[in-house]
C-alpha cells in the first residue's frame, strides 16, 4: 500500500461523528484507498470490489455516528466490506435458486444457513483461490474468460480452480452443517 495514505486521525473522526460535514468528507476521502484495497482482497471480481467499496463508503458517510470507538475505523470498515462481499455472493446464489419451486419455510431457512456457511468458507479462501472459484463456479464465467481476466494461462487457471475447490471442500468438511441441516 502506498504509505502516503493513512487512516484519518481520531480528532477528525470525532468531528465527523459530531456532524462536521467538512471532517466527514475528509474521513470518507481518506478512507477510500484503504476500503478499495480491502474490497479488492475480499471480493471475487474487480466489479464486485468496486461495488463493495462504494457501498462501504456510503455506510461510512451515513452511519459514522454509530462507530463506538474512533480508533476502530479500520476494523469497522473491513467488516462492512467483508459483509458486502458476502452479500454479493448470497445474491448470486439466491438468483440461481429463483428458478426452482418455492421451498417450505423450514427448507428456505436451512438453505439460507447453508448459503451463509458456504459464503463464509469462500470468503475465508486466499484471494487468488477465491477469485477463480467465484468467477468460474459462482458467476459461471467460461474458463477462458476467467483465465484472461486474471492474467493466467488456461492450465494455471485450471490448477488454481482445482486448488480452490479442494480447499473449499476441506473447509466445509472441517466445519460441517449443524444437526438437522442437510447440505445443498
Amino acid at each position: 500500500m502506498d504509505r502516503r495514505f493513512s487512516w484519518p486521525d481520531e480528532r477528525l473522526i470525532k468531528a465527523a461523528q459530531d456532524g462536521d460535514v467538512s471532517s466527514l468528507t475528509t474521513v470518507v476521502l481518506a478512507s477510500q484507498p484503504h476500503v478499495r484495497k480491502f474490497a479488492r482482497s475480499l471480493c471475487a471480481s474487480p466489479q464486485d470490489a468496486e461495488d463493495a467499496a462504494q457501498e462501504a463508503l456510503i455506510v461510512l458517510y451515513r452511519k459514522i455516528g454509530t462507530l463506538r470507538a474512533t480508533g476502530a475505523l479500520a476494523s469497522w470498515m473491513f467488516r462492512i466490506v467483508r459483509n458486502e462481499c458476502l452479500r454479493q455472493i448470497r445474491l448470486v446464489a439466491a438468483r440461481d435458486g429463483e428458478a426452482r419451486a418455492e421451498p417450505s419455510a423450514e427448507d428456505a431457512a436451512l438453505h439460507r444457513l447453508e448459503v451463509e456457511r458456504v459464503a463464509a468458507a469462500v470468503g475465508a479462501l486466499p484471494r487468488d483461490l477465491r477469485q477463480v472459484l467465484v468467477m468460474r463456479d459462482v458467476q459461471g464465467l467460461p474458463g477462458k474468460a476467467v483465465a484472461r481476466s486474471l492474467g493466467l494461462s488456461m492450465p494455471a487457471m485450471k490448477s488454481r480452480l482445482h486448488r480452490a475447490r479442494a480447499a473449499l471442500r476441506r473447509s466445509l468438511e472441517t466445519h460441517p452443517a449443524p444437526e438437522g441441516e442437510s447440505p445443498s
